[in-house]
Formats: structure tokens, sequence, C-alpha cells
């Protein structure tokens, strides 16, 4: 229950991150440098990445018109996600495209995955095109196969050292979406109840403050259980973790300050004790307030923890 609870909500920061002007603009930037597909798509494997992308492989979008070629693309799909759990991971499909993951967290959380591919890193040959269509035929595939070596022979062809500067730069971005999930978290994805529109505010302005759910639903004018579930429907996420969403923002820009110490800034943002703080914060970020503030740019002035 808690596990289908938490991949909820894993899939609706993933929808604020696709939906995202900062995604997008990347998506459309790195398609239109590499003339291919990007995915931001959820740590399960249940569907093909790309399917219907603009820049989707023509070669791989025959090949998904049958479930055993559509089996093997989830084949790697899944391989590449169980080897990107800290870093991105390639692999070669059976017709010898790559496709490569980069993971996406919320903390220590992994929450997707950024999928880019279906390319050679090398120039493909008779032979290999050959291999192919023996393993469809196989397979059972029934297709025009003038058609699919056509775009076999067009797919396009990134040299080794090219794609590892392209999964970099993906990495790269990866790690910044990771970084920016938190914020993306508690902020507004699409039209919301005008009631979560107040609550939300409420929160922002008295987030110093001891909150609770009979406090925030009273202020908005509903029952606590009706608050409690329209806002779990609304935001993806429940009240007591949206606040401390909230908090742990506030606590990120108030370490930048390097003469406010750790236990000050907890208590400033609202937490009642410096433990809690702690947790929570490495738990939203993946690592503790002290640490975070040690890979900020140093400042002149000395800091106090």
């Amino acid at each position: 229950m808690l596990r289908d609870v938490n991949d909820k909500a894993n899939r609706h920061l993933l929808e604020q991150l696709s939906k995202s002007r900062m995604f997008q603009d990347y998506e459309r930037a790195f398609s239109a440098a590499t003339g291919m597909p990007l995915t931001l798509r959820p740590a399960e494997v249940w569907q093909v990445a790309h399917h219907g992308k603009k820049d989707q492989n023509p070669f791989c979008a025959l090949m998904a018109k049958t479930s055993r070629t559509c089996a093997a693309c989830l084949e790697v799909q899944q391989k590449i996600s169980q080897q990107a759990d800290d870093d991105s991971c390639s692999a070669t499909c059976f017709a010898g495209m790559c496709d490569t993951a980069v993971p996406i967290r919320l903390g220590k959380e992994l929450v997707g995955y950024l999928q880019t591919g279906q390319v050679f890193t090398r120039k493909p040959t008779k032979a290999m095109f050959d291999r192919t269509t023996r393993q469809l035929v196989q397979w059972g595939l029934k297709t025009d196969f003038k058609q699919m070596e056509e775009a076999y022979f067009h797919t396009r062809i990134i040299s080794p050292k090219q794609y590892e500067a392209m999964v970099r730069l993906l990495t790269i971005f990866g790690q910044h979406l990771s970084v920016i999930s938190n914020q993306l978290a508690v902020q507004e994805a699409n039209a919301e109840p005008p009631v979560i529109a107040r609550a939300k505010q409420f929160i922002h302005d008295h987030q110093t403050e001891e909150l609770s759910l009979g406090l925030v639903s009273k202020a908005v004018n509903t029952s606590s259980f009706y608050f409690c579930k329209l806002f779990k429907k609304a935001t993806g996420i429940n009240f007591t973790e949206y606040v401390s969403r909230v908090r742990v923002e506030k606590a990120k820009n108030l370490l930048l300050n390097p003469n406010l110490r750790i236990s000050e800034i907890a208590y400033e943002v609202g937490f009642q004790s410096l433990t809690h703080f702690n947790r929570i914060f490495r738990k939203l970020t993946g690592q503790s307030p002290t640490d975070y503030r040690e890979k900020l740019p140093k400042f002149d002035a000395v800091k106090r923890n």
C-alpha cells in the first residue's frame, strides 16, 4: 500500500517535471542538437520509452508494431534501468542500436529516468542487418523488409566519443532535475481548487509556526477529512510532507548565510527539533544540512555549524 502511494507521488512529480518550462526547453534543444528523442519516464518499465515521439527512430517505430519486438525493447529498457542506480547506463539492443538511461532522484529515492538513444555508435553493415532480420523472422515479424532496411541504414550514427559527451551532458541535466525536484514538488503544475491555493498560501505565510492539518483546514473553511483527501489528490503528496518540503526549501535559502547556525535555521523555518530537521532535510535532499552547506560556493565569512 505504501509503495503504491509512493509510486503515485513519484508519477505526479515526473508529470510536474515534464511540464516545467526548463525541461521542455531542454528537450527541444537536445532533440534539435542531436536528432535523438528524449523521454522522462517513471522507474517502472511498462511501455516503450519513445513511442510516438517526434524524433523516434523509424526503424524502432516499425519494430514496436509487434509484441515480441516490443518486448525486446522493454528488455533493454529494463537492463539499463537496473544498472543506472547511481549514474547513467547504456546498452545495445538486438539490432545493434544504443540506448541510455540517466536516473532522476528526489533525495535518495529514485523517481524516474531520462532516456535517449536509438542510434548506432558505429556504421551498420549488411551482416548486422542480416542478423537482425533473421532474428525478426524467427520472432514471426511480418513487415515490409525493404522499408525496414531503408529505415535501418538511415539510422543516425554517432561516434562513441560524441555519444559519451552527449551522455555526460544528459547526466548533468539529470542531476539538475534531481536538485530542483523538491522545488517543483511544492509548486503548482496545473490549475488547482481555490481551497488548495489558499491553503498553500496560508502554509507559506505561517511556515515558521506550528502547523497542523486541523489548523490549516479551519483557515480555509473545510473539514479536516475533506481537506486531507483534496490536498493529496491535488498535490500528489500529503499535508505533512508538503509542509516539510516548504520548510526545507526555506532552509536551503538560509543555508546560504554562513553566519547562521544549523540549529538556528531549523527553528527559523518551523522545525521543533534539530534532530527532526536533520532527518527530514536528508530525506528530501539526500544529504545533511551541513553537507549541503559545504557544497555551496565558499564565503569569506567564517561558517558556524
